[in-house]
């Protein structure tokens, strides 16, 4: 039973790092099929023109006669169901691998039927993305439930593994970083209703946006969050002034958010944590620095793919550093690597039974 359970756990740290690395891809294909405007490339759901394959022409105007078929948008679209159906299946295998292990204390069982929980509710929304025409609202929260996905598989991973030991460090700096991460999810937002509402490339200059430090803006319509639902939001709804507000917001965030990760940075310095500062600082200045190329290049597909990724890696350094600061208390009895396996079995009265 000991070897059994330690196989298991092998296993099950496996999985979740394969599911993490896969919900980074589910994320850059998400991100490519807004960029090149294949949201709508299948006009129904879950099937493409009601077939599981991209049908021909012919059957794609039998079926929707109303919107013409370009297979391109649609391959590109269905590529982006497929992942995330692997994924869901991954996360389900997760769950049940975990089954036997679900009343030992200190396993993670809570963090795998979260995960169960956000996977349907992204299948859920990737339907509503596509029948309710790209509304903004939608694809703002089918983009936080893949980061949210990304953040549990990567926190699951973390409690599999036990790789990190709790920090006994002050209680300030663990508040700091809790609101950082709170920031950088806010920030995330920002940037989801930037994409959802085609305002990316609302301002083309930096560092002022229309030769102007504060030009026209409409915050109104441009955080208007009970838009009607029914038109066609591909290519967005919004006049100008609407979408310079969405894309200064995320600007402005942008500094905030910054400022609050330098300080952080400087606090894990001084607290002897020079390592999880430098990958912090390296993941803040390469998001920066591909956000300010998507300004200055007028968002470039691989550039702004790139930005997705990069916001990605910011919110898992947050999610490291917010793991490595927590209490001593939160790993009590836990099970976090496999040697501890033997320890946990026996103090359960486990270890005699399984010889």
């Amino acid at each position: 039973m000991i070897h059994s359970d330690k196989h298991r756990l092998r296993l099950l740290v496996a999985l979740s790092l394969a599911g993490t690395l896969l919900t980074m891809l589910v994320i850059l294909v998400g991100a490519w099929t807004r960029l090149v405007d294949a949201g709508l490339g299948c006009p129904d759901w879950p099937g493409c023109y009601g077939r599981l394959l991209v049908p021909d022409s012919e059957h794609a105007a039998l079926r929707h006669p109303d919107v013409p078929l370009d297979p391109f948008k649609a391959w590109v679209e269905m590529g982006h169901r497929y992942v995330a159906s692997f994924l869901g299946l991954l996360v389900i295998g997760t769950l049940l691998l975990g089954w036997p292990l679900r009343r030992r204390e200190g396993y993670p069982w809570k963090v795998s039927v979260a995960l169960l929980i956000v996977i349907l509710i992204q299948g859920a929304f990737g339907a509503f993305t596509v029948t309710l025409k790209l509304w903004p609202q939608v694809v703002t929260a089918h983009l936080l439930g893949g980061f949210a996905t990304l953040s549990l598989l990567t926190l699951l991973t973390l409690r599999l593994s036990g790789r990190f030991a709790p920090l006994q460090l002050p209680g300030r700096l663990r508040t700091l970083a809790a609101a950082c991460l709170l920031l950088v999810i806010g920030q995330i937002t920002l940037g989801g209703w930037v994409s959802s509402n085609y305002a990316a490339v609302a301002c083309v200059d930096l560092p002022t946006c229309h030769g102007e430090w504060w030009p026209a803006m409409d915050f109104g319509k441009g955080f208007h969050l009970t838009q009607h639902i029914g038109p066609n939001y591909l290519g967005g709804q919004l006049d100008s002034d609407a979408r310079t507000a969405i894309h200064m917001s995320h600007r402005i965030g942008a500094l905030l958010v910054t400022l609050a990760l330098l300080v952080l940075a400087w606090r894990l310095h001084v607290a002897g944590l020079s390592r999880l500062a430098g990958l912090l600082l390296l993941a803040l200045a390469v998001q920066v620095g591909l956000g300010i190329s998507n300004v200055i290049f007028h968002l470039p597909l691989l550039v702004a793919v790139a930005h997705n990724a990069g916001g990605a890696a910011l919110l898992l350094s947050m999610v490291l550093i917010n793991y490595r600061l927590r209490t001593a208390g939160e790993r009590r009895h836990a099970v976090h690597t496999l040697t501890d396996a033997h320890a946990a079995l026996a103090s359960n009265g486990l270890l005699q039974a399984g010889k």
